[in-house]
């Protein structure tokens, strides 16, 4: 019996992997997203930003209006690198 591998994508509103469950992007997402963008880092980093975005809205309305904390790592710190 084969198993299909299921893609590494957010499970909002609580941004989490639905395949592994770890906070999203988790690892594979990052190798999937580095991948993907290879030919252009600063689109890359556009999209996440807007990801980032919409996750600090829904994460914080999830946490009573706190705002989540290391978003930016989270998002942004890893893909910068190059």
């Amino acid at each position: 019996m084969s198993r299909t591998a299921r893609p590494h994508r957010p499970m909002r509103p609580l941004w989490r992997c639905r395949a592994c469950g770890a906070e999203w992007p988790c690892q594979p997402a990052r190798l999937a997203l580095l991948m993907e963008y290879r030919a252009d880092r600063t689109a890359l980093l556009v999209y996440l930003s807007t990801l980032m975005a919409e996750a600090g809205a829904q994460l914080s309305q999830l946490n009573g209006h706190a705002l989540p904390e290391n978003l930016t790592d989270r998002f942004l710190t890893w893909a910068r690198a190059g």
